[in-house]
């Protein structure tokens, strides 16, 4: 068998651990940050963590890489118990076989780049080394091999900072904000990148970040997290598109609310009348979220107001080339409710006139109001 033959098969023998980390709760003193928490990710699968700061999401990956101590719960890779909360031994951080990528990269500044890549191995294992150099060259990044980090950009050394952890073939690899410290235009096409090399891998990832846009991009599934526990999962698309509470809503980006009540088998807002959503009762305080894109303007036309359209007024039109952001005032009676909209491409009517806007029943987000 080659030596690079031999490497392949060492990552292909990765892609059959997964992570399991079972009623999980940690506490930092009397703070509880994990509460009763549960992680599944497969072979081949890359899961993001998504949550604000605080929310419980890199202690997670810290007691999966064993920087923790595990109080509560149980973490097996594979077959294999490597943390249990019973009080029972806890297998190290280098005998997980686990690899951790952090944000802020931590490469080594005396090393070289193939130095640092191979930091982990063994100096006998030449076929992870020679894998190294061979997925350098994939990636770029050859001529950089005997380079110091200090001489590469943001975006080069996240690509080495990812290929030290995936040197040693590890079970599964942990990625703690592995893009918030890149600029924002190179950030696309090294998630491109990142995501193209976990793919051909096939390796189980485990990622935090708090950057919805990243999560939906790189993940197969997203976990959300509030206050130390997950109040939703699943694909990306349906977390999007039907969020199980407005804190979910409002974590994909900025949200239009409203007033509104639902009346038989209608939901009543200052937005015009539409199907009630099923499962809500009449009578109960309600909130209708509605993302800027969900608001579909047009220019007023000739005829009048369209009788399925509301009128909103023109406060501010800003292009930005591929979209335009408006502020437009909603004339509900109640001192003009203030709503935002993004519309493909340029959309620039006069600031003060009218246009009309229409929501597709599917784009209404309705919660019950907090405390009700």
């Amino acid at each position: 068998m080659t030596e690079q033959k031999a490497a392949r098969q060492s990552v292909a023998e990765a892609r059959a651990d997964g992570l399991h980390m079972i009623n999980v709760s940690h506490a930092f003193g009397t703070h509880q940050v994990v509460k009763g928490v549960s992680v599944f990710v497969e072979p081949g699968e890359l899961v993001c963590l998504l949550g604000p700061s605080g929310c419980g999401k890199t202690t997670l990956l810290r007691l999966a890489a064993g920087l923790e101590d595990l109080q509560v719960g149980r973490i097996t890779i594979g077959d294999e118990v490597v943390a249990d909360g019973q009080g029972k031994p806890q297998l190290p951080p280098e005998k997980r076989n686990v690899g951790l990528m952090f944000q802020d990269f931590a490469l080594f500044p005396h090393l070289t780049v193939f130095e640092n890549i191979v930091f982990g191995l063994n100096d006998r294992d030449t076929a992870r080394r020679d894998w190294a150099r061979e997925t350098l060259s994939t990636m770029g990044l050859a001529e950089y091999a005997d380079a110091f980090p200090h001489v590469l950009s943001g975006g080069q050394q996240q690509r080495v900072a990812l290929l030290r952890a995936l040197a040693p073939a590890p079970r599964v690899l942990l990625l703690d904000e592995p893009f918030s410290g890149l600029d924002v235009n190179r950030r696309a096409q090294i998630r491109q990148d990142t995501f193209q090399i976990l793919t051909d891998l096939g390796i189980a990832t485990l990622m935090v970040t708090h950057d919805p846009e990243e999560a939906m991009f790189m993940a197969d599934r997203i976990l959300v997290m509030q206050d130390g526990r997950i109040v939703q999962s699943g694909q990306p698309v349906d977390i999007y598109f039907h969020p199980e509470t407005a804190f979910v809503a409002e974590l994909f980006g900025p949200v239009n609310r409203l007033e509104c009540r639902i009346e038989g088998d209608a939901l009543i807002s200052p937005l015009g009348r539409h199907p009630a959503p099923e499962g809500v009762a009449a009578g109960v305080p309600m909130e209708l979220l509605i993302r800027p894109e969900a608001l579909n303007l047009a220019p007023l036309p000739t005829g009048g107001t369209p009788g399925d359209a509301c009128l909103l007024t023109v406060l501010s039109a800003r292009s930005l080339g591929r979209s335009t952001h408006l502020a437009l005032r909603l004339d509900d009676g109640a001192g003009g409710t203030v709503l935002n909209a993004r519309m493909p491409g340029v959309f620039q009517p006069e600031i003060g006139t009218q246009v009309t806007a229409r929501v597709a029943p599917e784009n209404l987000l309705v919660f019950p109001v907090d405390g009700a």
